[in-house]
C-alpha cells in the first residue's frame, strides 16, 4: 500500500492530476472515504487532467455521470443505492467492463460486485482540516503497475 498526503484542496485536485498521468482506458478506480473526504475533488482533478472542460459534480443523484475525453469516464456514486441488484438497472458491470476508465465512489457498499482487479485509494482525514491521506493499494499486476508509476511521479508521497 502506498500513503499520498494533502494538504490543501488544492493539492487533492494536484493528486487528481498526477493519478491521471497513470491511468487509461479499461481501468477502475474505486474512491472510497466518509462524505466530505475529498472524493469528488480528486476526481475533478483527474478529470481536468484528461482535458475534461465540463464541470465535473458528484452523480450522487443521478449515479453515473458520463465524460467525453480521449476515452470516456464513467463517474459512478453508489451512496444512494440500496441493493446490489440496483446496478443492474443503471449498466453498471457493461460500463465497468468497457473501453472507458471508471470511477466508482462508495465502492465498499458493495465490494463483491467490483471487478476482480481495480485500484482502491481509501480518503481518510485528520485534525486538519485540510489534510487528506490517500492510501492506495492495487489488486491485480496492471494496478500494481500503475501503482510503481504513481510512487515515481507524484510529489505527495508519504
Amino acid at each position: 500500500m502506498l500513503n499520498f498526503k494533502s494538504n490543501s484542496p488544492e493539492e487533492t485536485v494536484a493528486f487528481g492530476q498526477s493519478l491521471a498521468k497513470v491511468l487509461g482506458p479499461g481501468q477502475v478506480i474505486c474512491l472510497a472515504g466518509d462524505l466530505g473526504a475529498g472524493k469528488t475533488l480528486l476526481v475533478q482533478g483527474l478529470s481536468r487532467a484528461l482535458g475534461i472542460e465540463d464541470a465535473v459534480t458528484s452523480p450522487t443523484f443521478t449515479i453515473l455521470n458520463v465524460y467525453e475525453s480521449n476515452f470516456p469516464i464513467y463517474h459512478f456514486d453508489l451512496y444512494r443505492l440500496n441493493y446490489a441488484e440496483e446496478l443492474f438497472d443503471i449498466g453498471f458491470y457493461e460500463y465497468t467492463e468497457a473501453k472507458g476508465l471508471s470511477i466508482i465512489e462508495w465502492p465498499d457498499k458493495f465490494p463483491e460486485e467490483l471487478p476482480n482487479e481495480y485500484l482502491w485509494i481509501e480518503i481518510t482525514t485528520n485534525e486538519n482540516i485540510n489534510e487528506r491521506i490517500f492510501h492506495v493499494r492495487a489488486r491485480g499486476d496492471v494496478y500494481e503497475k500503475i501503482c510503481e508509476e504513481l510512487k515515481n511521479i507524484c510529489p505527495f508521497l508519504q
